[in-house]
């Protein structure tokens, strides 16, 4: 299954280090520099988002948040004010190599790189910690495989 982004957001807070405003053309353009691999883009803010992109609210709660990230409080979603035109490097990224949701279908938990597990549901830890972290399989494919039937049989489920 692809990569489902939930709009959390806690991928673009902290990148206003990473992802610099360089110039300005006008019409909502912009030119992007990574300033860790020194790409440049040309991105435009989405007509549609320009609401959520002149107010600068999300910078009180995240100063160091990428200069096109907003957050809706009213919804509780992250945008990218500018996701048609975004950097390739935020097109390549996901946050997570599987997504662990509960029964109600909310995010319980994502396993990063390795077997390390975000969460905070207390069952999906325990299981975790107990049954999953240190489990060997030959391959990541079995070992995804694996992870996905026991946590299936225990009400959740598992997007890769």
């Amino acid at each position: 299954m692809p990569f489902y982004c939930q709009q959390c957001g806690e991928c673009c807070t902290q990148m206003g280090d990473v992802h610099v405003i360089k110039g300005e053309f006008g019409n909502n353009e912009y030119l992007i520099r990574n300033e860790y691999t020194g790409e440049e883009t040309r991105s435009r803010v989405s007509p549609q988002m320009l609401h959520l992109f002149e107010d600068r609210s999300t910078f009180e709660r995240w100063p160091k948040a990428c200069p096109f990230f907003r957050c809706d409080t009213s919804e509780k979603k992250g945008y990218c004010t500018v996701y048609p035109t975004w950097p390739e490097i935020c097109r390549e990224f996901s946050c997570w190599r599987l997504l662990i949701l509960d029964a109600h279908g909310r995010r319980a938990g994502r396993v990063m790189t390795g077997t390390y597990l975000a969460c905070e549901d207390n069952l999906l830890r325990h299981v975790w910690d107990y049954h999953i972290r240190e489990m060997e399989a030959a391959d990541d494919a079995e070992w995804q495989r694996r992870v996905t039937r026991i946590l299936t049989k225990l009400g959740y489920s598992v997007i890769r």
